[in-house]
């Protein structure tokens, strides 16, 4: 089974993404973190990629296209995939589309992770994490059970991410916004477009994924 979730930063991709993996033994498959891998590989297509983002590029859809192709073709995606992070265009989606029809594969659902703008701002800039073991919290959501002090391993000092604020989410929401609207139509056209309410409870959004994969 091959699988898109769309959402902006924030929505819960990674999370439900992790329980599919360990569900359905599909591999997430984040084209950042792909990138930097092929980069360190030394391979020659890792090299094609390196020289582009020193000189300042963006890495070429073709050549994005070939990574993930080769990446698909190893036998721990045997399952199926979950794509995060791309496509982003319509160019990229017929692109992906073409690669996977080529290999006699298809994408069963893209499905949408629908978020309330406003919401999800207060979600991300209410984050912070205990400095010393990790734990996630929320100013609103998630506090520790005693003030100040981390449940899980009883550090007392926290942090919070750079760029947790409203300004750079409000940013990359709108960014988000710009470039995923032309797709959601392509995908709708092609009847594999489906929607999950992704600010409920994690659970219930696990669930709706469920009901909708089957």
């Amino acid at each position: 089974m091959n699988l898109i979730l769309l959402g902006p930063p924030g929505a819960g991709k990674g999370t439900q993404a992790r329980r599919l993996e360990d569900t359905r033994g599909l591999v997430q498959l984040s084209t950042g973190d792909m990138l930097r891998a092929l980069v360190a590989s030394g391979s020659p297509l890792g090299q094609q990629a390196k020289d582009i983002m020193a000189a300042g590029k963006l890495v070429p859809d073709e050549l994005v296209i070939e990574m993930i192709s080769q990446r698909i073709d190893q036998p721990d995606v045997k399952n199926g995939f979950i794509l995060d992070g791309f496509p982003r265009t319509v160019a990229q989606a017929e692109a992906l589309d073409k690669m996977l029809a080529d290999k006699g594969l298809k994408l069963n659902h893209v499905i949408e992770m629908k978020v309330d703008d406003a919401a999800l701002v207060e979600r991300i800039t209410g984050r912070y994490t205990c400095a010393k073991c990790g734990k996630g919290y929320h100013d609103t959501f998630e506090k520790p059970k005693v003030d100040g002090v981390c449940d899980q391993c009883g550090g007392t000092e926290f942090k919070r991410r750079a760029d947790d604020n409203a300004e750079t989410v409000t940013t990359r929401l709108d960014q988000y916004h710009q470039q995923t609207a032309p797709i959601l139509p392509y995908y709708a056209s092609r009847g594999v477009l489906k929607g999950v309410d992704g600010m409920a409870d994690i659970d219930v959004v696990t669930e709706q994924i469920a009901a909708i994969l089957g």
